[in-house]
């Protein structure tokens, strides 16, 4: 049996990675993949706090921030694609939306 707090630990490094990249990379892509690792933290988290006190709610809220994570993937992506198409760049300091 792993404890809670490996679990908890792993929650918080994946969530402190997605937070590093998130400041600091400068691709729109990197960016996104960065959130969505952040995602997966906090879904880790939940799950192992459902495990640990033997209750379905924490799976069932994961299971519903899955479902907006893959819209936000669909839309997120899609924007990219756009912004890459006009802009001709995927840097986000390039990326000037306010100029034509």
């Amino acid at each position: 049996m792993v404890p809670l707090s490996y679990y908890l630990v792993l929650s918080a490094v994946l969530f402190a990675c997605g937070v590093a990249g998130f400041l600091m990379k400068r691709n729109i892509i990197t960016i996104f993949m960065c959130i969505e690792l952040m995602l997966n933290g906090v879904n880790l988290a939940f799950v192992a706090f459902a495990a640990h006190w033997h209750r379905l709610s924490g799976q069932v809220f994961v299971f519903f921030v899955m479902v907006v994570a893959a819209a936000e993937a669909a839309v997120g992506l899609a924007i990219i694609i756009s912004v890459f198409r006009t802009r001709e760049t995927l840097n986000v300091d390039r990326v000037n939306l306010l100029k034509l």
